[in-house]
């Protein structure tokens, strides 16, 4: 995972989440090929519980990753309880710390009678759990947002650059912005966020003004500013798109630029991260009317609601994607196929309805999610178009 994040249900609050959190439809099921395990998946007896393993980063001595397994579990356990006709047998393993104790943890489940892994968190892990037990034929569906280790039986339920960059560069094209400058950090998410944006100009038909880069240090940042700047301004760049995170480079970025004349006034602001995450956030200078994308706000305060009221206290930002997992599977669980678990079934166009919005898997083993387009104005956030509540509508 290349992310850099920090880190008595009430009867009524039980039936608007199981309202609200409802999954789509997973209804498309016409040719599927039923392969009994192999590459597909494992198949599963759907009247009986089926076998989930939730893979944690569980006694790695860091007290960051006991909150976020503990989250993740509680998340799983939450959705599990909303299912309706649908048994989980939800079995936790400690993936520790590294690659080799992911391998052994995958290893143990499949041994046990795991039909699906859910987990782990970081994407070394992930793919090498994937590879320990592909021989199996079990999927892997992994918290990571890293899309370098989707594929084959591993899929990244984590949202990623790409589908963020496509939903902004798509919004701006329809908006009348043309050409876009990419900054990017030199790093791996800034890599990663740099092919997603010239994918995505590229695929909506826009032009690449040109490329920037910078190393995540306060003196390479605003060294380059003066130089990102002018390359905005040469190239006659409609958008300048940054890959920049919350925690490290986008409050530096987002000050050095206007002052070395690059203004929110002259050129489209972007990013793929989230701007939202505070006020002292809002008030940048260079991120007053820039554009971002979020998830579907109404069905994420749905989550957090149900979760606090469930746990007694907030989720980790993460958290979700454990819920998502198992509603999922208990989705397709419910339409009685034996191959509900299946690459074919697991990528069913329809989708399903998560904690953030919509979202679905894709046959490369990365997601697609229903995002807003946001901006800034008066320091508040200001949704400009709303997340898209199917995959037939606009926004994709």
């Amino acid at each position: 995972m290349f992310t850099r994040l920090p880190t008595r249900r009430a009867a009524a609050g039980r039936l608007l989440a199981v309202c609200s959190m409802l999954w789509l439809a997973a209804c498309d099921t016409a040719g599927l090929t039923s392969l009994g395990g192999g590459s597909e998946g494992a198949r599963i007896d759907p009247t009986a519980p089926v076998q989930v393993a939730l893979l944690l980063p569980q006694n790695t001595g860091d007290p960051g990753d006991a909150v976020i397994s503990r989250d993740l579990e509680n998340a799983a356990r939450l959705a599990i309880a909303d299912l309706a006709g649908v048994q989980i047998d939800l079995r936790v393993y400690s993936s520790g710390s590294d690659a080799l104790q992911a391998t052994s943890a995958a290893q143990a489940a499949v041994s046990d009678g795991a039909k699906i892994i859910l987990g782990p968190l970081r994407g070394e892990q992930a793919n090498a759990a994937g590879v320990a037990v592909s021989g199996s034929g079990i999927n892997v569906l992994a918290f990571s947002n890293n899309p370098t280790i989707a594929g084959g039986n591993v899929f990244v339920l984590g949202p990623t650059f790409r589908n963020t960059a496509n939903r902004l560069v798509s919004y701006g094209r329809a908006n009348g912005v043309n050409s876009y400058l990419v900054v990017h950090s030199q790093d791996v998410a800034g890599n990663i966020g740099r092919d997603a944006i010239t994918s995505a100009v590229q695929t909506n038909g826009g032009t690449i003004a040109g490329v920037q880069s910078y190393a995540l240090s306060q003196q390479s940042i605003t060294g380059a500013a003066p130089q990102i700047a002018a390359a905005a301004r040469s190239s006659g760049a409609d958008a300048v798109v940054l890959t920049a995170n919350l925690g490290s480079d986008l409050p530096l970025l987002a000050t050095s630029l206007p002052q070395s004349g690059l203004s929110p006034s002259s050129v489209q602001y972007m990013g793929l991260t989230r701007w939202d995450a505070s006020s002292q956030t809002l008030a940048l200078p260079g991120l007053q009317g820039g554009l971002f994308a979020i998830p579907d706000q109404s069905t994420q305060r749905v989550f957090e609601n149900r979760f606090g009221a469930a746990y007694g206290s907030a989720p980790h930002p993460l958290a979700g994607l454990a819920y998502d997992g198992i509603a999922a599977i208990g989705a397709l669980v419910a339409q009685g196929n034996r191959d509900a678990l299946t690459r074919s079934s697991l990528t069913q166009s329809q989708g399903f309805q998560g904690t953030a919005g919509i979202f679905r898997l894709l046959p490369d083993g990365t997601n697609q999610r229903g995002l807003a387009v946001a901006t800034i104005r008066n320091n508040q956030v200001v949704i400009l178009d709303a997340a898209p509540r199917n995959f037939g509508g606009a926004g994709f």
